[in-house]
């Protein structure tokens, strides 16, 4: 089966999965499935800059809206879990049941975001003034980076942008080199919910960078993102834990792979 197959059952333009020069193969037989487009630096500081400006519009809606449109993907995924789940198959070389179960991962945290909307609460704090009191106040961070790996493609993305996307903040994600065509599919998703139920911040909402080592480290570079979250190798996170840090910004590191 071609990746573009299972686009058109989901609805989405096929041409995402086919209308590049680097050719994606299943690791099952090593057939091809698909060809995409990789970015380079250019158009990753350009996906950053789209994010940027969707972030000063996105922080002002509501955060039960922004709930909402976490709600609506989390629907879009139920209805198209049996595709997806098979893209996932067909992309990474996981079992059936190993690729639905990572849609319903992803099904499972838009269920729990929805709620997180709902109790973005500051705390009230006594003052020392007659007729006065202190109240904290969350504000979102800003466009967040997000770099998955390989043996979970789609999962870790949806942890982290379904808690992003209800604090406020957008999400630019950087996949595994080796799984390009699920990236693009969810990303998709999202957009045509966003293009839905908030058009206004839809664009930049969700952006995705496809490439090798050197766009995530355009990611990490950029002074635009306040966090970066990166899945991979322990020699990863000690190589993007030093970059964030240096230029003070937060991170999310899950560093536990190979150092090989």
């Amino acid at each position: 089966m071609q990746a573009g197959e299972l686009f058109a059952r989901m609805g989405l333009d096929a041409s995402l999965a086919t209308g590049g020069d680097v050719v994606v193969r299943t690791p099952i037989d090593g057939s091809p499935i698909g060809a995409v487009r990789w970015d380079d630096a250019a158009g990753v500081a350009a996906a950053v800059g789209r994010a940027e400006a969707s972030f000063r519009r996105w922080r002002e809606v509501p955060p039960p809206r922004r709930g909402e449109l976490v709600r609506r993907l989390g629907e879009e995924l139920r209805a198209h879990k049996e595709a997806l789940g098979a893209l996932v198959t067909l992309e990474t070389g996981k079992i059936a049941a190993e690729g639905l179960g990572e849609v319903q991962e992803m099904i499972d945290i838009c269920d729990f975001a929805v709620g997180q909307s709902r109790q973005l609460y500051g705390r009230t704090i006594a003052s020392e003034r007659p007729g006065h009191r202190l109240m904290e106040v969350w504000h979102p961070l800003g466009p967040i980076g997000v770099i998955t790996a390989f043996n979970f493609p789609v999962a870790v993305w949806s942890w982290n942008s379904a808690i992003a996307l209800v604090c406020g903040d957008p999400v630019v994600w950087k996949p595994s080199e080796k799984a390009p065509l699920t990236a693009l599919a969810c990303t998709a998703l999202l957009r045509r919910v966003a293009a839905e139920v908030e058009p206004a911040a839809a664009e930049g909402l969700a952006e995705v960078v496809l490439g090798g080592r050197e766009v995530g480290e355009a990611l990490v570079g950029d002074a635009r993102l306040p966090l970066v979250s990166a899945t991979g190798s322990t020699r990863m996170g000690q190589a993007v834990g030093p970059r964030l840090s240096g230029r003070f910004a937060r991170s999310l590191l899950d560093s536990a792979g190979t150092t090989r």
